[in-house]
């Protein structure tokens, strides 16, 4: 089962599958310009990013009782201001490593997770993919 869902989080974040774009492919290129601008009211990139990675660390600390969560707020993280190149690649480096540690949790169960986890991290997926539709759809909307 672990194996599972090992496939299907790295399926849904950044490795390679048949539906299209993940959440990384989605965002691959995306410069801070871009990242930062709305689209008639909706969300930015940038905060579908720190939306994803909020979400990422409730269910790490769901998991494994740790929350490494440094920013102010939750759900719909503010971008940090001014909002420059360096911000918007640290915290998609955050993303990654939220990746990183929520894969790191899985595999340090051993096979061993709730009902309740396994619906946890099925989520989270699926999390990553709907965001990535939407991030698609604002880079669309965008040319």
């Amino acid at each position: 089962m672990n194996d599972t869902l090992l496939a299907l989080l790295d399926l849904t974040f950044d490795k390679r599958s048949w539906h299209g774009a993940n959440l990384m492919s989605a965002i691959r290129g995306v410069r801070v310009k871009q990242a930062k601008r709305s689209v008639g009211g909706r969300k930015t990139i940038w905060e579908q990013v720190l939306h994803a990675a909020y979400w990422k660390n409730v269910v790490i600390t769901k998991i494994s009782g740790e929350s490494t969560w440094e920013r102010k707020g939750s759900n719909w993280v503010k971008m940090p201001r001014p909002g420059n190149e360096k911000q918007w690649k640290e915290d998609v480096k955050m993303l990654r490593g939220l990746q990183r540690r929520l894969r790191e949790g899985v595999k340090g169960r051993g096979g061993k997770l709730s009902e309740k986890e396994v619906w946890l991290l099925q989520g989270a997926a699926f999390h990553d993919i709907y965001h990535a539709g939407q991030i698609k759809l604002l880079r669309r909307m965008m040319k």
